[in-house]
């Protein structure tokens, strides 16, 4: 399916899902917990893939999109959709904050990075795949450097990311492969956002 703008049918699963994250990070300031707690949540959202907008699904020809679904108003944490085009990826780059990366469409590859004690960048292993209804985490605690790539060649693929921060506005770094950084505020590619809180439909 191809998503929906219908606030009682599509988007009420995005409005369930930002208000039991809410939830958690009311009860709980560990980590560990939230990460647990948010994988389940955000595995029960993206196994439905009948309500992302549209409009928050459109790939960019040239480079990959994030388009936010919504922050919470305390900025302890955001809903963005990731939306890749064919061959389209990241550079390496780290996060400074918790993340869950879920998968709705498609099929994305990741591989993790660590620092050694010079600054320079080694591997972290043998990498990963998301396929849909696979969820993953990163935070500077469990490994938080990592370049993400589309992994099907000749169609999208879209990811739903959690981030522990309004991820748009905070400071973050690409790095090289000798150790080299640039610092970079990643902001949105959207400029409206989903409405999940007109029930008006329904009168």
């Amino acid at each position: 399916m191809t998503g929906s703008d219908d606030h009682t049918g599509g988007l009420a699963r995005l409005r369930g899902f930002v208000t039991a994250m809410a939830d958690v990070l009311e009860s709980t300031a560990d980590e560990a917990v939230i990460l647990q707690s948010g994988s389940a949540l955000l595995a029960g959202l993206v196994a439905h893939d009948d309500w992302l907008p549209a409009d928050c699904a459109v790939p960019h020809p040239d480079r990959y999109q994030q388009y936010l679904l919504h922050c919470d108003s305390r900025e302890r944490f955001c809903v963005v959709s990731f939306v890749w085009g064919p061959g389209q990826g990241t550079p390496i780059h780290d996060h400074r904050v918790w993340g869950l990366i879920g998968m709705l469409r498609g099929r994305e590859q990741a591989e993790r990075y660590d620092l050694a004690a010079d600054g320079r960048l080694i591997s972290a292993g043998t990498g990963s795949v998301l396929e849909p209804g696979m969820v993953e985490a990163v935070s500077p605690r469990i490994g938080d450097i990592h370049r993400v790539w589309n992994a099907i060649a000749d169609a999208p693929s879209i990811s739903i990311h959690v981030y522990g921060a309004n991820i748009g506005a905070v400071e973050r770094a690409t790095y090289t492969a000798d150790g080299g950084r640039k610092r970079f505020i990643s902001g949105y590619a959207n400029t409206q956002l989903p409405n999940l809180w007109d029930r008006s439909v329904r009168a």
